[in-house]
């Protein structure tokens, strides 16, 4: 690709909170409450937000203790333009940090969901059931 004339740029940092909520809808995930966007964003290890013409249209975050675990959450790109290359970009940029500066011996995860798995495993990504292990989860409700 001839980047001189790209009118994609990949951005080191994270969004606001309202154009958080906006790239995870626009992508067909989750919504998250605004109080909950907004520390989430503050913990963030690394992220990155990838700009068409200077507006967000995709994103990716690293969570984690900065040791020993880490994940990979909020990957997605706005569908007017996906299948260009643009989320392997992304998970490109995080895994690049990830080597940087993650000590050798950390444990990177992250959910996989539909397809996009083969995208994770062009970056050494691996079910977990191959490894005897399981993912879970538990969402919490107030109330």
């Amino acid at each position: 690709m001839d980047h001189m004339n790209d009118p994609y740029d990949l951005r080191e940092g994270v969004p606001s909170v309202d154009v958080f909520r906006r790239l995870r809808t626009d992508a067909g995930l989750s919504d998250h409450d605004p109080e909950a966007v907004a520390p989430a964003l503050t913990g963030t290890w690394y992220g990155v937000v990838l700009c068409f013409e200077d507006e967000p249209i995709g994103m990716g975050r690293i969570v984690g203790d900065g040791g020993t675990a880490f994940q990979i959450v909020d990957i997605c790109v706005h569908p007017a333009h996906q299948g260009k290359g643009l989320g392997r970009r992304i998970m490109a940029a995080l895994t690049e940090e990830l080597e940087r500066r993650a000590p050798a011996t950390a444990y990177v995860s992250l959910i996989a969901d539909g397809p996009a798995r083969f995208l994770y495993e062009k970056f050494g990504f691996a079910d977990t059931a191959e490894h005897g292990s399981i993912g879970m989860y538990r969402f919490m409700r107030g109330g």
